[in-house]
């Protein structure tokens, strides 16, 4: 693992008008300034979350309303993550010669229910964080790891920022509001795109932009050359068919010395496909976290160097070794939190309170947390191993 110096900061190509000036004095007296809170954070950190209350009730709605059909393709779409990226064969042997298309059409079946779950409890935001401070919550180190990419890609005010996999676009939400930086997010799916535009127009964040867009159809839907000051992109690369190309396309986007900040799922050197016990705790987790792929640190930076970028941060992001687990007590956290919540859910669904999906759509959600718990404390997958790469000025 390496880490180079942050980058000096890049002034923006927008104007130096009273307006962005202003602009200026709010990111300097926020990201750049050290927080005010004792837990690493700031207000506005906070301010760019979402109502807890409101968006359980929102998410337990749509989920109450669902339909049979939509139930069983969530279901169905599971049989993308006994699947790898790299055993072509096998794909085509599950899913035809176009498994491309079905692996999107499983993804959007998927993502479309699994957002609302995750949104019932403190990972609306579809990711485990780095372990960045031991007491905080799960919820606080995504801000602080959050807070670390701002930082570590240099945003500044009026920098315009593409996102792969936006999500509801609540991180798209911290990096502007921390920021005042520009986002530009990408999903695939369409239900959460929609979420993202409402949440932060909610917010005022009106330059933050969403678009419906699968980062395995290439090109981006972004013609002009040079035009990102930033990208970085939260554990969805898993989902990428062909990394180099991916990295290609950023690397086209992204002016001359720009970073593009990646957080992702690796196996890690101690994992052995040969042993047992790791292959069967893989098949395991691969389903639980969402993972087609299995990258290691090494293909992320091979990928990014024959892209054209400068790799200048190799990490896991989280501060506890190999002896506790990397994000074991975060992982442990969520999953002792759904499994309570999973006793209420069959319960009211004994009592006819709810309906019996919802005893479905919870178990499989609850289904193999341990195992990823297990995985992560001997050190053979994280969910947390950060890069940082730069387009070479002068590219």
């Amino acid at each position: 693992m390496f880490v180079q110096q942050p980058p000096p900061p890049r002034p923006s190509d927008s104007s130096s008008g009273p307006e962005q000036e202003k602009l200026k004095a709010t990111a300097n007296s926020t990201s750049l300034l050290p927080p005010n809170g004792t837990d690493g954070l700031n207000h506005l950190d906070r301010s760019s979350l979402s109502n807890r209350i409101s968006t359980i009730n929102s998410s337990f709605k749509y989920l109450y309303r669902l339909t049979p059909e939509q139930v069983d393709s969530f279901m169905a779409s599971y049989v993308i993550y006994n699947l790898d990226w790299a055993d072509e064969p096998q794909m085509i042997s599950e899913l035809g010669s176009d498994y491309n298309s079905k692996i999107g059409e499983c993804l959007r079946a998927y993502y479309g229910v699994m957002n609302h779950l995750c949104a019932l409890g403190d990972v609306e935001k579809m990711y485990i964080p780095p372990l960045m401070n031991i007491n905080a919550s799960v919820i606080e180190n995504q801000l602080l790891y959050e807070r670390a990419v701002a930082q570590a890609i240099g945003l500044q005010p009026g920098h315009r920022v593409l996102e792969l996999g936006c999500g509801r676009g609540r991180v798209a939400a911290h990096m502007a509001t921390i920021s005042s930086a520009k986002v530009t997010g990408l999903n695939i799916d369409p239900n959460q795109i929609a979420q993202a535009r409402e949440f932060n127009a909610g917010r005022g964040l009106i330059d933050n932009v969403f678009q419906v867009h699968d980062f395995n159809d290439l090109p981006l839907p972004f013609p002009e050359d040079d035009s990102f000051d930033a990208c970085y992109q939260i554990q969805a690369l898993s989902l990428c068919k062909d990394l180099t190309e991916l990295f290609r396309e950023i690397f086209r986007l992204l002016k001359p010395g720009a970073r593009f900040s990646l957080l992702d799922w690796v196996s890690l050197p101690a994992y052995d496909p040969s042993n047992p016990e790791h292959a069967e705790l893989m098949r395991r987790v691969k389903p639980l976290i969402g993972a087609v792929g299995t990258p290691t640190p090494q293909d992320f930076e091979d990928a990014l160097r024959k892209a054209g970028f400068t790799v200048v941060r190799s990490e896991n992001a989280s501060k506890i070794g190999h002896g506790e687990g990397f994000q074991a007590p975060l992982i442990d956290r969520v999953d002792v939190y759904f499994r309570l919540v999973r006793r209420v859910i069959l319960g009211l669904v004994r009592m006819r309170c709810l309906p019996a999906h919802f005893k479905t759509l919870i178990n499989r959600l609850c289904l193999d947390g341990q195992a990823f718990v297990k995985m992560d404390k001997m050190g053979l997958v994280t969910t947390s191993w950060w890069v940082v790469a730069e387009k070479p000025r002068g590219r």
